[in-house]
């Protein structure tokens, strides 16, 4: 029995490829997949409460808090404008899908955006 070993990537051609992606696309693709794998975590997706896991979404919505306070100056108000009503509408999802919600400022992502009300 021969066994082929499994394809190698090119990973020359990968980092050509990722060379010609300019940084705004990046931290816009980034901070997308944070969004949606939030909103998966806080029950909103079309599955329901099946994938619903307040843990993971804090600490996906702190991050994507993080990624836009810190990259919002880099990527201009177009693009960061979107990114942060995303963002307020996740941390108010949150705070609805929460038993016990935190204090105002203490939500995910508060320590960068400030507090967020209902």
């Amino acid at each position: 029995m021969s066994e082929t070993p499994p394809e190698n990537p090119d990973f020359d051609a990968m980092t050509r490829d990722i060379a010609e992606v300019p940084a705004v696309e990046v931290i816009v693709t980034v901070a997308v997949n944070l969004m949606s794998a939030a909103a998966v975590k806080l029950g909103l997706s079309e599955e329901g409460d099946t994938y619903k896991d307040l843990d993971e979404a804090r600490k996906l919505i702190t991050a994507l808090a993080g990624l836009l306070d810190g990259g919002a100056t880099e990527i201009s108000s177009f693009h960061a404008a979107p990114l942060r009503d995303g963002l307020k509408s996740l941390q108010l999802a949150f705070r609805e899908a929460s038993i016990v919600p935190d204090e105002p400022g203490q939500g995910p992502g508060e320590k960068y955006t400030g507090p967020v009300y209902r």
